[in-house]
């Protein structure tokens, strides 16, 4: 598989605006890597406290769109995608390095390959970078868990 535009990622992530943090998938190899896009916008509501005179993507940002594109890496892997039964959780970072500041106009790219692919705990190396200048990277745990899905009021009840 290669791209995948934003319809695409909605499929394998929960995340929605205004914490979806992945624009497009321009390369996905599962079980290897992926390399996606977010293109950083004055829009952006962080951008309204962080700095509001000198405004600057935050780096933990940056990590969570390393973390979203393994995301979608973990679940093409496994052949399958996002449901309410099931999440893939950040579970730790090792090594985040930030090396510039990511502004309003950047085009964060994400390459994220799969060090290590397993159910409880799977370890991968993200590198963000803006005009092929790296701006954060870090390696990335993260697992995948069943959760119990959420009831919507009502469900259940029975008409008696």
């Amino acid at each position: 598989m290669t791209a995948i535009d934003v319809r695409g990622i909605l499929e394998y992530l929960p995340h929605r605006y205004p914490f979806l943090l992945i624009d497009r998938v321009l390369e996905l190899e599962a079980g290897k890597r992926i390399v996606a896009i977010k293109n950083v916008t004055i829009n952006e509501p962080y951008f309204v406290g962080h700095f509001p005179h000198i405004p600057v993507m935050p780096g933990v940002l940056m990590i969570e769109a390393l973390a979203q594109a393994a995301g979608v890496l973990s679940f093409e892997t496994l052949g399958q995608k996002s449901d309410p039964g099931s999440v893939f959780y950040f579970v730790g970072i090792d090594g985040a390095r930030f090396k510039r500041p990511v502004v309003p106009g950047d085009q964060l790219r994400l390459e994220v390959e799969i060090v290590r692919f397993a159910r409880s705990i799977s370890k991968f190396k993200g590198v963000a970078t803006v005009d092929g200048q790296v701006a954060a990277e870090a390696e990335l745990m993260c697992t995948l868990r069943t959760v119990e899905p959420p009831q919507l009021p009502g469900a259940g009840a029975t008409a008696g």
